[in-house]
């Protein structure tokens, strides 16, 4: 029987991936079953090889033939759709993002863990350990966004007051896609994005797209 920690590791720059997997396999109970470099491959080798925990960034392309840049739209949607797949899923977030709202809303959509790139060695192996053994694990800088006032208390980032709808709907015009696009990758009508199109221009008081990509670009939410 095999008693190690199945691991598939997701991140789309190659050298990054290296890295990660150099520290997990120093570990005697962990191996790296599968790596996936956008979020359709994540989905992808989840169905195929159903690892123990998956290890994940939130920013890389939704799939291989995106020529866009990266956001947090690929992993957004690669975390919906697996554990669609699967709710009882072990995904730990793995990200430079510290900023509200998406660690609290990451939370919301399933996942069992969210740390930082920063994070020491230790720390991330703990934390794969912690999501396999059925717990939760957020880094120290994340926790406190973390909890049934959904990240709200105390939090002064503009998107906070975005649903985890409207926030889907931020980062995909963030990305650069137009609303029919968004309607068919979230499965709305166009009305109904319009409408979310709407709510977030008044609640972030910004006049058109120009804005609302600075605005992303000032949060660190994508990247140029």
């Amino acid at each position: 029987m095999n008693s190690k920690i199945r691991i598939l590791l997701v991140d789309d720059h190659s050298i990054v991936r290296a890295g990660f997997q150099h520290m997990l396999l120093k570990e005697a109970d962990m191996e790296i079953v599968a790596e996936a470099e956008n979020g359709g491959q994540a989905v992808e080798l989840y169905r195929k090889v159903m690892p123990d925990v998956v290890v994940m960034d939130l920013a890389m392309p939704a799939d291989r033939d995106s020529q866009e840049s990266s956001s947090t739209a690929g992993g957004l949607d690669a975390i919906k759709r697996i554990i669609l797949h699967d709710p009882e899923a072990r995904i730990l977030v793995l990200t430079i993002w510290e900023a509200s709202p998406y660690p609290a809303r990451v939370a919301e959509a399933g996942v069992k863990g969210y740390v930082t790139k920063r994070c020491a060695q230790n720390e991330l192996v703990h934390a794969v350990r912690e999501v396999f053994a059925g717990r939760q694990y957020y880094s120290p800088s994340v926790n406190g966004q973390i909890g049934s006032n959904n990240g709200e208390s105390g939090d002064c980032s503009p998107l906070a007051q975005l649903t985890r709808r409207e926030l889907e709907v931020f980062t995909l015009m963030a990305d650069g896609h137009g609303t029919n696009d968004i309607a068919e990758r979230i499965f709305l009508s166009p009305k109904t994005v319009h409408a979310h199109r709407a709510n977030i221009f008044r609640k972030l008081k910004l006049k058109n797209n120009s804005e609302l990509i600075h605005l992303a670009l000032h949060l660190g939410l994508i990247q140029t």
